[in-house]
């Protein structure tokens, strides 16, 4: 189900003493590029729709250091959350495929490129 999402993604993100911003969400993608299913990313959600073979649809978490409420600027495009903390946001694009011999997983990530190593959480890297 599309609301099963945003569980295992808040529940990641809490792990890891983060938020997940609760006013924008993933989409369907189709003839229209916004479109339904509406894929939120936080848990206890109310999103409707059983994910089946052929469907498309973006996963694009606002992930955040601080709380999860969020604010637009007036320019109507830029969100940033209410405490300034860092925050950080990406998306891939989903198409729930048949499970098979080749494909063991049921989803095919299409926004990933060929050979993109997986992302790993450092916190040597960070910065302040």
């Amino acid at each position: 189900m599309y609301r099963d999402l945003g569980k295992v993604i808040s529940k990641h993100a809490a792990s890891r003493k983060c938020s997940v911003v609760r006013t924008y969400c993933g989409h369907g993608i189709g003839e229209l590029f916004h479109t339904v299913p509406n894929v939120p990313h936080y848990a206890k959600n109310k999103a409707k729709g059983v994910m089946q073979p052929g469907h498309i649809f973006t996963v694009e978490p606002m992930i955040n250091v601080g709380t999860y409420r969020d604010q637009t600027w007036p320019d109507n495009w830029t969100a940033v959350t209410m405490d300034g903390m860092y925050s950080a946001q990406f998306e891939h694009t989903v198409l729930v495929t048949e499970i098979t011999e080749e494909n063991r997983k049921g989803y095919e990530i299409l926004t990933m490129r060929e050979n993109e190593p997986e992302m790993v959480w450092d916190a040597a890297l960070l910065q302040r």
